[in-house]
């Protein structure tokens, strides 16, 4: 065996076992699109919290319900776009969505996300609620970061960008709602078409 013949050999293996360990069909327009639910979804809450009357929110209050089903409803509009263009995708790919990567992928980022959801929920519950939008930003960048080394390496970049937003936001949380959506809405856009140029096409 020639040594072109050998090290053809070993980049077809190496390339066999990362397609094996990592899940390579996220879609970069599933991340452009959650961006631009983030978005809307904040300037709805924004519109909600200015025509209220007050600048704060109650626990047990109309428009804290409003706003968290508006939270929700932008995640899973988020969470089936990612599911939709990434089953595309996969079948372009000749992959198939749910494998080994992904399930790791899945329970690497949620670890630290579920936790992090479960504690902004207990701070929320004992009127510690300052600091939401800078606990969201850095719970969510952690989990971009465990999640990075089963996917796409260039994922954990947003995920400094998101933990370093969070971590200036704790500096003045008075702005929290703003890194929020420089953090979930802008950053994503951002992110997801870069992906989509050097990716998807």
């Amino acid at each position: 065996m020639s040594k072109e013949e050998y090290l053809k050999d070993i980049t077809e293996i190496k390339d066999m076992m990362n397609k094996s360990s990592r899940f390579f069909s996220l879609s970069g327009l599933s991340g452009i699109l959650a961006g631009i639910y983030a978005i809307i979804g904040a300037a709805i809450a924004y519109y909600l919290v200015s025509t209220s009357g007050r600048d704060y929110l109650l626990l047990n209050g109309k428009i804290f319900r409003f706003i968290l089903i508006d939270l929700v409803v932008v995640a899973l509009l988020s969470i089936i776009s990612a599911v939709i263009l990434s089953t595309r995708k996969a079948s372009r790919n000749n992959e198939t969505l749910w494998n080994s990567a992904s399930r790791r992928l899945l329970v690497a980022f949620l670890t630290p996300l579920v936790t992090g959801g479960i504690y902004i929920i207990i701070k929320i519950t004992s009127h510690h609620y300052g600091l939401t939008g800078s606990l969201m930003l850095i719970f969510y960048g952690l989990a971009l970061i465990n999640a990075s080394k089963y996917t796409i390496g260039n994922v954990r970049y947003l995920g400094y960008a998101e933990i370093v937003l969070g971590l200036i936001c704790a500096i003045f949380p008075g702005y929290g709602f703003w890194f929020w959506v420089a953090g979930f809405g802008v950053m994503h856009i951002i992110y997801g078409s870069l992906i989509y140029l050097n990716h998807d096409r």
